[in-house]
């Protein structure tokens, strides 16, 4: 039997081989590839990790800064990149520096500049996004609907609903999901959903939900406007900070209404609870299976969030699986510890599946760990094995390549121990990287690269 130091790099090439799909990411058709080095270099996961190393601005870039505020930015980060070398986002930017840009010097007040210039000449190419994708055999993503704006990236995406919420907190704030109902209600057509973080900041909206007819006439209008012949999911958020309520009445949830201006916990439960089984029951109508993608364990934070899972909520969870059998539903998780309580529930729960490492989960760290656990207790037809949540091509090529990685370490050790053989690991890996998306998602690749087509290699040439 082969040894785990030789196997490694053996599965790491054979993986490199083989294609995948990403079946949940944010890129966005007007800006496939990085438009700069705030782009790469200021990836909100990496804005997470100067924070912390004393950066003084914690907020996310706008995803359109002017000139001036992309330039801030980056001059205000470069004395921290130094501190945070050690983390598992940075060897991802490391990659996409290194593999894409031909760039491996350290990010310096002096080089930044030159650095910033050979991503953007880029920027106009649009092979080039696709060329990165390609190489890392990236063959389709899944992104927000609205991304898709005029179809110019239809051959890259497929596409989920990620725009009202019925079960995500904020900070501070226990009227949130009602707000973003109401938000979603002036509009006859999916937008932008809600920050991650408001900040309190709350636009004026037309129309306002003042009792349970209200609710109900917006979420009809809500799934209404949902362009079902398009999506493969809806992708929501299930917060720990919420008590979810078998069967809330309408009273129940009028008189919880008539005290929204002095709203506390109790009465966000009531909110939540109402308006997200209106919507699972809308959903469990249709004639179409869609998924309903959801992330779990990321409790809001004053500019991000937090790792968090109550075990109250798990079970919450697992009640309202069981209580609708005719929805999908599949989980993005962050918490590390609950793993095997959600991989329990795929086993026992026909209708939940599992996707990826999301969020607090992705670190080389944690990524083997949670394969492990889940090829060990949940079959590959209910375990999508990537999702990159990225923003942009480089970011989905430096993911894919990371866990590709963690997969042979973990394929590598089930051989060692004799629980795999070599074609089995292979097989399994095919399964939970490129057939599963199919089966259980709908994602339809797109065709193989022909043979002596243009691709990226190496160092990224001028125009």
């Amino acid at each position: 039997m082969a040894s785990f130091e030789k196997l490694v790099p053996q599965l790491e090439e054979a993986l490199k081989e083989m294609p995948l799909l990403d079946a949940h990411t944010h890129m966005d058709a007007k800006h496939l590839a990085a438009r700069g080095l705030d782009d790469v270099a200021l990836y909100h996961m990496v804005i997470s990790d100067l924070y912390s190393a004393g950066y003084p601005d914690g907020s996310r870039m706008d995803e359109w800064p002017d000139e001036k505020e992309r330039v801030r930015r980056i001059e205000m980060a470069i004395p921290y990149y130094g501190a945070i070398q050690n983390c598992g986002v940075a060897w991802g930017l490391r990659i996409i520096l290194k593999d894409l840009y031909g760039w491996k010097e350290p990010i310096t007040a002096d080089n930044w500049k030159k650095l910033d210039a050979k991503i953007r000449e880029k920027t106009n190419d649009p092979a080039w996004p696709r060329q990165v994708l390609d190489r890392v055999k990236i063959r389709r993503t899944c992104t927000e609907t609205w991304r898709g704006h005029d179809g110019s990236a239809d051959d890259v995406f497929q596409y989920s609903l990620e725009w009202c919420f019925f079960a995500r907190c904020q900070w501070g704030e226990f009227d949130a999901v009602l707000y973003d109902l109401e938000n979603s209600w002036q509009f006859d057509k999916p937008q932008p959903p809600l920050p991650v973080t408001t900040g309190g900041k709350r636009p004026r909206v037309p129309r306002e939900i003042r009792s349970a007819d209200d609710a109900d006439a917006a979420l009809d209008h809500y799934f209404a406007c949902i362009p079902f012949d398009k999506i493969l999911s809806t992708a929501q958020h299930i917060s720990t900070d919420i008590n979810y309520i078998d069967n809330v009445t309408r009273d129940q949830f009028n008189k919880a209404l008539s005290n929204r201006k002095n709203a506390g916990p109790a009465e966000q439960d009531v909110y939540s609870s109402y308006l997200f089984e209106g919507f699972l029951n809308r959903m469990e109508s249709l004639p179409r299976k869609v998924m309903f993608q959801f992330s779990f364990a990321a409790e809001p934070l004053p500019f991000e969030s937090g790792s968090r899972i109550r075990q109250d909520t798990l079970s919450s969870l697992a009640k309202i699986i069981a209580r609708h059998p005719r929805q999908n539903f599949q989980c993005f998780l962050a918490s590390m510890h609950a793993n095997q309580t959600i991989a329990t529930f795929c086993r026992e729960l026909p209708n939940l599946s599992v996707a990826g490492y999301w969020w607090h989960n992705f670190f080389p760290s944690f990524i083997p760990r949670v394969m492990s656990e889940r090829l060990d207790m949940i079959s590959t037809n209910k375990f999508v094995g990537f999702f990159s949540d990225a923003y942009t091509s480089e970011w989905a090529y430096a993911k894919a390549v990371m866990v590709r990685k963690c997969l042979a370490r973990v394929l590598a050790e089930k051989i060692a121990t004799g629980q795999y053989d070599k074609s089995l690991a292979l097989d399994v890996a095919k399964r939970i990287l490129w057939e599963t998306p199919q089966t259980l998602l709908g994602m339809v690749p797109k065709a193989e690269p022909k043979k002596g087509a243009k691709s990226v290699k190496g160092k990224a040439s001028r125009k």
